[in-house]
């Protein structure tokens, strides 16, 4: 099962989304609320981390740091979730009352910037890591809707399942399930125990979305070397998967692909035409998934 604990590549997105909020003219995707919940005193301390290579190895100028950021750190989270929210506008419109729950939620502000009453949502994170998220909501003095629901999980003793249920949650709901930046850190068989779990909870209509690596490939010099910074971060990656493994574990768990974006269709759909260095990782797919078998809730 996934660890939710707060990570430091989580951080790197968080930031990624305040920082192309704050810059970019032409914005793929704007987090106008990541800059107000991370705070300058956090979003300082990351850039100044990569500013200094990461690891404190080098000192970059402003001109090459902002590099970095716009060559390793940005298209993935950016992309994935302009995805994921497109996907669950769409899908809230056709269903009308429906669920929304985010996996591994961290420092995602969807609960904060959604103004449809009719999306109950349900945030998912290691006790620790929501522990720090409700106090920095209530040193922002934000108010929590009535439809947001924070379920913590840790999953080392308790189960998914059982915590969404006693948070309320409904399983006869149709539900979008996000799982973003997840599968990077996980062999199949454990991110399909995610996903079966998922495929426990669904009403027929659910859908889940989330963005994986692709396992083989002639890959340029930054894929590996994305994979050289999140493991000197202390967060290694396991290699990724194939698109026929990937469409086999979704079809045993009852799960129907319904959009598959591989590396060049996200860079014609969020990327082509840019002049800012962002452009798609050519290892990274994204995925929806509509779950079509019947489960009898008990």
């Amino acid at each position: 099962m996934v660890d939710e604990r707060e990570s430091v590549t989580a951080k790197l997105c968080a930031f990624v989304r305040a920082w192309h909020s704050n810059i970019s003219r032409n914005k793929i995707y704007d987090d106008y609320l990541a800059y107000d919940f991370i705070g300058k005193e956090e979003y300082d301390n990351i850039y100044d981390m990569i500013s200094h290579g990461f690891n404190g190895g080098y000192s970059f100028s402003k001109e090459d740091t902002e590099q970095l950021i716009s060559e390793y750190i940005a298209s993935i989270p950016l992309s994935r979730i302009h995805f994921n929210e497109s996907r669950l506008e769409a899908f809230a419109v056709e269903n009308d009352n429906v669920q929304y729950v985010i996996c591994g939620a961290g420092s995602d502000t969807f609960s904060f910037r959604n103004d449809n009453e009719k999306i109950e949502i349900f945030e998912i994170d290691h006790p620790d890591t929501q522990r720090y998220k409700l106090e920095r909501i209530n040193e922002l003095e934000w108010n929590i809707p009535k439809n947001v629901h924070f379920v913590s999980v840790d999953f080392e003793k308790e189960r998914m399942r059982d915590k969404l249920l006693a948070a309320g949650f409904d399983p006869k709901k149709k539900t979008f399930f996000s799982i973003l930046g997840v599968s990077y850190y996980l062999t199949l068989d454990v991110f399909s125990e995610t996903l079966r779990q998922m495929a426990d909870l669904s009403a027929i209509g659910s859908v889940v979305v989330f963005d994986y690596p692709i396992k083989t490939g002639n890959f340029p010099r930054r894929v590996e070397r994305l994979e050289q910074i999140t493991e000197s971060l202390g967060e290694v990656m396991r290699g990724g998967f194939d698109y026929d493994e990937v469409s086999r574990a979704l079809y045993s768990l009852g799960f129907q692909i319904d959009t598959y974006m591989p590396p060049e269709k996200v860079q014609k759909k969020y990327f082509e035409g840019r002049q800012d260095g962002l452009k798609a990782f050519e290892n990274v797919s994204l995925i929806s998934a509509t779950y079509t078998a019947g489960y009898d809730y008990e």
